[in-house]
């Protein structure tokens, strides 16, 4: 296959996936769109083929045209098994699958096949939950998949690491594609716009139904000034009915649940809730987007360092929660 003209290795998440290569559990990369899952993918593709030259790469990209007639589970089965070779490893990768309905039915299929290893991309994190684990479950390693690190930020864009380095990146955050375009205010929004919208609207929007997309709008905007802080949903609702504009509390637990699931917003559990409290409506939820303060426009707070280090520890697999000191 045609691998992308410039290829900058993330070694890092390279080397976590490495021990589960040939083993008969699904690699999942999940993340953001535009993160670089697609990216990975090629990479563990071209260290097989370093390999075994001759290899079976299956290679399934849902929002490439030439795939468009996998609209359905037997669809991408019945390709996928007219792709592969009896008696030799089938090496098989497929790019962004939360869109097959019942996809997770097909997977475990193809798992009853030792020859298989296969590796699958999603933008959702939800598409690991319920149904998905319950047919994959001990058969599935998830692999969270974040926008470059400062380090690897400088290392794809050529820079050392200095003062002007260091706001260039949390001014324009980490997403790989930047390596193509001038390092511009003009130009990088433009396209972080032009991502934040298909996210928003292909990820939130579309998939979820949703009607009340200028709350939505409110809510991203919200968030994206409040980034690190603790906010209740009760009390946003309580806000907006002094505004003569009426939202449920669940409808903002939900829409702020859908934003999670689209990688827009992460949640960062508190340590603090004991017994009763634990149902409190008040978790501490970060919004890294693109690792930048850029939302669509809009500025977020000046917290940048904290965000920025936030950002840092969730893409090294870290647990974070939040601890409210006591006065």
């Amino acid at each position: 296959m045609n691998f992308p003209r410039i290829l900058k290795k993330r070694k890092g998440y390279i080397e976590r996936i490495k021990p589960f290569m040939r083993k008969s559990v699904a690699k999942v990369l999940t993340g953001q769109r535009r993160v670089g899952k697609s990216f990975l993918l090629y990479q563990l593709i071209e260290e097989i083929l370093g390999e075994e030259p001759n290899a079976n790469i299956i290679y399934i990209n849902l929002e490439d045209f030439e795939f468009s007639s996998l609209q359905t589970a037997q669809d991408l089965h019945s390709y996928i098994i007219s792709q592969s070779q009896k008696k030799d490893k089938n090496y098989i990768f497929i790019d962004e699958i939360q869109d097959i309905p019942g996809f997770e039915k097909v997977i475990r299929s193809l798992l009853l096949n030792e020859d298989n290893d296969i590796y699958i991309t999603g933008s959702n994190a939800n598409m690991l939950s319920g149904e998905l684990a319950t047919y994959l479950s001990g058969r599935y390693i998830e692999f969270k998949i974040y926008s470059l690190s400062y380090l690897e930020f400088l290392e794809f864009h050529g820079l050392t690491d200095n003062e002007k380095s260091y706001e260039l990146y949390s001014r324009y955050g980490g997403l790989p594609y930047l390596l193509n375009l001038p390092l511009e205010d003009e130009t990088v929004n433009e396209y972080l716009k032009s991502v934040y919208s298909t996210i928003v609207f292909r990820d939130v929007v579309s998939r979820y139904k949703l009607r009340n997309t200028l709350f939505l709008e409110k809510l991203i905007q919200f968030l994206s000034e409040n980034i690190g802080n603790l906010f209740s949903a009760k009390n946003i609702s309580d806000y907006l009915k002094s505004q003569h504009a009426t939202v449920s509390v669940n409808q903002i637990q939900n829409y702020t649940e859908y934003l999670s699931n689209a990688f827009l917003i992460h949640r960062v559990e508190r340590y603090d809730l004991i017994g009763k409290r634990v149902f409190e409506i008040g978790e501490r939820r970060d919004t890294p987007l693109f690792n930048t303060p850029v939302l669509n426009g809009v500025a977020c707070s000046s917290n940048s360092i904290d965000h920025l280090l936030r950002c840092r520890l969730h893409g090294s697999n870290k647990n974070l929660c939040s601890v409210q000191s006591r006065s």
